[in-house]
């Protein structure tokens, strides 16, 4: 086994336990006095992974959220049909008047018009999914362009006056059409990877298509991460499968890992990240470690 190798596996064991080898273990103070670099102009990322339950919406929540409470202007547009992006972050249930992002998708509605704001994260906002999201992906089939419609609205917004530092896009647990709108209008992409040899061979599905929509449609499309998600190391698996991970995607991997957390699954229930819900948690130490992670790859212009 090569010396990095050993190093991930160290890794592992010190997110599990809670332990810090003070390299990378950052902190940020809640109440957003803390401050992290804005980038040089807005980076829309698109949190994508056709299998399902591998921290894909956790991700986007409490990244967004540990952007936000450092001083950065957050925009996390949820474009998965289940909603839970929405639910997370307080928005469960939608005034009768609010637009969400099914009014954007299929009756040309702006952006700016579906925006809400996040009740403990003031920097934080919020494009809803709604109900009405549950056969979308029929409505938008018979329309021309369909794989563009996500693209307009962001870059609309973005001329419209609003700024955001970050606009994160959570995407379905497929390669259907909304998956496609959100790899369309991103400029960056990060994958959720837990660590299971089945989520290896989705990963290399994804790829695939990413590779295709950066020649067919959006040729600015790049690989920002993977980020090792639901890590244990109560077993040889998990260290098995970052291993070969790391292996292939070198340094596109992320050096942070997440770890199974309870804080973590509890949080979604209280309408909250994990930044507000239980900011001392391991979860929550990670995943502000993430962000700090993915603020140092911008990518310089």
């Amino acid at each position: 086994m090569s010396k990095h190798r050993l190093a991930d596996a160290d890794m592992v064991e010190q997110a599990d336990s809670g332990t810090d080898s003070g390299a990378t273990r950052r902190s940020l103070n809640p109440s957003g006095t803390d401050t992290l670099p804005a980038p040089e102009k807005p980076r829309v990322i698109a949190v994508a992974n056709q299998k399902g339950g591998v921290g894909k919406t956790t991700t986007v929540v409490n990244l967004a959220a540990a952007l936000a409470l450092g001083g950065l202007k957050v925009l996390v547009i949820d474009a998965d049909q289940q909603g839970n992006a929405s639910s997370s972050l307080g928005f469960r249930h939608l005034a009768e008047d609010q637009l969400s992002l099914y009014e954007v998708m299929t009756e040309g509605a702006a952006l700016r018009d579906a925006l809400v704001q996040n009740e403990k994260i003031p920097n934080l906002w919020v494009v809803p999914a709604s109900m009405n999201m549950a056969g979308i992906e029929l409505e938008l089939n018979e329309r021309t362009n369909f794989q563009q419609i996500l693209a307009d609205a962001v870059h609309q917004l973005l001329n419209s006056g609003e700024h955001f530092d970050y606009i994160f896009i959570d995407s379905p647990p497929s390669l259907g059409i909304m998956t496609v709108n959100a790899l369309v209008a991103a400029q960056e992409v990060l994958v959720p990877l837990q660590a299971e040899y089945l989520a290896l061979e989705g990963l290399t599905q994804l790829t695939k298509t990413i590779d295709m929509l950066v020649i067919r449609l959006n040729p600015d499309l790049r690989f920002t991460g993977i980020l090792p998600t639901m890590v244990t190391t109560n077993t040889l698996l998990g260290k098995g499968v970052l291993e070969e991970v790391r292996a292939y995607y070198g340094n596109i991997v992320m050096e942070t890992i997440i770890p199974r957390n309870v804080a973590l699954a509890e949080a979604p229930s209280h309408e909250e990240s994990i930044l507000t819900y239980q900011p001392a948690s391991k979860g929550a130490k990670c995943y502000l470690d993430a962000a700090y992670e993915l603020v140092s790859r911008e990518e310089k212009s």
